[in-house]
């Protein structure tokens, strides 16, 4: 016996249980019901990480690369070396292509801001 203490009645209840009866039994939108579907990506939604210093497989440009530098290091960092450089990446957690990256740059050079280091990734130097 119930208390009287649910938001619901029992009623509700199994009727909601066959709203979603279709959708928990499929695993995806039955399209019976259009609030149920989840809503599409917007056009302004920020880019998934996914590649060596680019996002989405496209190539690296210099913006993105500087972006995503400037996201994870501060003026603390520089100058620097590499190595350095990349050891602060990891302690900000940045994404690992971004380590792997910097930490394959020639070493014993040094690089006094976020721009000379996102010309040398970009640049491959």
């Amino acid at each position: 016996m119930q208390r009287g203490s649910d938001r619901l009645s029992v009623h509700r209840d199994d009727e909601m249980k066959h709203e979603l009866k279709g959708l928990l039994r499929s695993g995806h939108p039955t399209r019976a019901e259009e609030w149920h579907d989840p809503e599409p990506a917007a056009d302004d939604d920020p880019e998934v990480w996914s590649g060596p210093v680019g996002g989405l497989g496209s190539p690296a440009t210099l913006e993105r690369t500087r972006l995503e530098l400037a996201r994870h290091l501060g003026r603390h960092d520089f100058p620097g070396k590499a190595g350095e450089l990349a050891r602060a990446l990891r302690r900000s957690n940045a994404p690992g292509a971004l380590i792997d990256a910097v930490a394959g740059l020639r070493q014993g050079h040094r690089y006094d801001n976020v721009q000379q280091l996102a010309e040398a990734l970009v640049g491959g130097a």
